[in-house]
């Protein structure tokens, strides 16, 4: 039994179709790699990450067709596979859906099923743009880290409360949440930092509350993040 699945090779692509299925996997994942480019606004945006969903599509496509029927060369191939290990971290969800939509059109285009290939990357294409314009999936997030520092040393009491509510008050402004994470004084004593994770509302600018903040006496060293992750 073992030797009927090495001998089957029912697929067994010309040079023609060789280069048919790997053009039609180019195209669309070039196709792709546009639509990407133009619905991703958050942060971690790579250059290189968009050019790999074209590279790997098509190398998907060139795996396919050496796999072919057999079954055997299947099991190689995966065991070879295995030895490859990828390290590097995806930054944002979405770029999985691209990875494996990338993956899905190199098999599509690598079995010779073009029409199944083009069809797809239309489809799903038209769907990401379409909610990336109705804002159905916010592609940028308006979650944020904000850190600053208030200097306290020439505060009473009474003052230092009267400047923290003015800071919360401000941030509250543009905010559609707020809450404290952290509030430490630095081993000096002279400073308190003060860690908040905040939603930005959807008609207010992060600009706008980082240069609100920065008017404010004694507010010093003010960064927006991203995410919780960056702490």
């Amino acid at each position: 039994m073992i030797e009927n699945f090495q001998s089957l090779n029912l697929f067994s692509p010309g040079i023609d179709e060789i280069i048919v299925n790997l053009i039609v996997g180019l195209i669309c994942s070039f196709m792709v790699s546009m639509v990407y480019r133009f619905t991703y606004k958050g942060p971690g945006y790579s250059e290189n990450f968009v050019n790999s969903l074209v590279f790997l599509s098509v190398i998907t496509a060139l795996v396919i067709m050496v796999i072919g029927n057999n079954l055997a060369r299947a099991f190689g191939l995966v065991g070879a596979l295995s030895i490859i290990r990828f390290r590097t971290a995806i930054k944002d969800t979405i770029d999985i859906v691209y990875i494996f939509l990338s993956l899905a059109i190199g098999m599509a285009a690598g079995v010779g099923y073009h029409k199944v290939a083009v069809i797809g990357t239309i489809f799903i294409s038209g769907i990401l743009i379409l909610f990336m314009k109705t804002n159905v999936v916010n592609f940028r997030s308006n979650q944020y880290i904000l850190t600053f520092s208030l200097k306290t040393e020439n505060y009473s009491a009474e003052d230092f409360e009267k400047i923290d509510a003015k800071i919360k008050s401000a941030i509250i402004n543009f905010c559609k949440s707020m809450e404290m994470i952290n509030m430490r004084t630095n081993e000096a004593g002279k400073t308190i930092d003060y860690t908040f994770y905040i939603i930005i509302s959807k008609n207010k600018n992060s600009g706008e509350l980082v240069a609100n903040l920065k008017n404010l006496e004694g507010v010093v060293n003010i960064n927006l993040f991203f995410d919780k992750q960056n702490i």
